[in-house]
């Protein structure tokens, strides 16, 4: 059995309901150190999705967490980051696919039967910005402007998050997009990037691994990025991480690099 081991000061907000999802997820909020009732400092935050993996190795697929609340605490610390508060939101398991998917994909192509994926991630925007974020924001002090909210996930979590930014560049305006599943529905990110008429004001942390399959389209959705005006090194980080996989341990490692990135001191 996997034991927990949550770092720091972490509130838990179990079956946290959404009426425009018509479900209910646990939330962990985690607060920086010195976040005490005496201060009336405000903290940038960042919503991470697939909420489970975050800090607990006990609710963690396959039992391995990527350590934020760590490596947050140990940044901070050292003053390599700007202290922020994060927050955790639980996947729903089989929903996962419909709520992170931008578009109507086909789930599995090798199944005889051709699920489709409802294609929810806009919706799923909606539950964060219109039902959860307005909750954190009176709950906690934090800054609530666009320039401090920032938004991650890997794999379709990335891809959900990248779509989310571009589609709701007035709310979350940092992004952490680590492996994203580009190849979902064709390439259907690539065809969102393409459709950007404006660059909005978006700091981005794109990363893959060189052994995940199809790790190349990362540097391609990098290019079709710059091509929109995104300045790598400036609003834009890039990382091949060299020999990474596709999985929980590879994103923990790249936690570090992509926050002192995303919330500078």
């Amino acid at each position: 059995m996997a034991k927990h081991t949550l770092t720091g000061n972490i509130k838990r907000h179990r079956a946290f309901p959404s009426r425009i999802l018509g479900n209910r997820r646990d939330v962990l909020v985690y607060l920086p150190r010195g976040y005490g009732l005496l201060s009336l400092r405000r903290y940038p935050v960042l919503y991470l999705h697939d909420g489970q993996n975050v800090f607990d190795a006990a609710t963690a697929f396959a039992g391995v967490e990527w350590g934020v609340d760590e490596t947050a605490e140990r940044l901070i610390q050292r003053k390599l980051i700007e202290p922020l508060i994060i927050v955790a939101v639980a996947n729903l398991g089989d929903e996962r696919i419909h709520e992170y998917a931008p578009t109507r994909g086909v789930i599995d192509a090798k199944a005889k039967r051709k699920r489709r994926s409802k294609g929810l991630a806009r919706e799923y925007g909606h539950f964060l910005m219109d039902e959860l974020k307005p909750y954190i924001d009176r709950k906690y002090r934090t800054k609530r402007e666009a320039e401090f909210t920032g938004l991650g996930g890997s794999s379709l979590g990335a891809l959900v998050t990248l779509a989310i930014g571009i589609l709701y560049p007035h709310v979350f305006r940092r992004l952490i997009v680590m492996s994203p599943s580009i190849w979902w529905d064709d390439f259907a990110i690539y065809r969102l990037v393409d459709s950007i008429e404006e660059k909005a004001p978006l700091k981005i942390w794109l990363d893959t691994g060189t052994a995940e399959p199809g790790w190349e389209q990362a540097r391609e959705l990098r290019s079709r990025l710059v091509e929109k005006g995104w300045r790598l090194f400036n609003d834009l980080q890039y990382l091949e991480a060299k020999g990474a996989d596709h999985s929980e341990a590879a994103w923990a490692a790249r936690v570090d690099p992509a926050l002192r990135f995303l919330f500078p001191p």
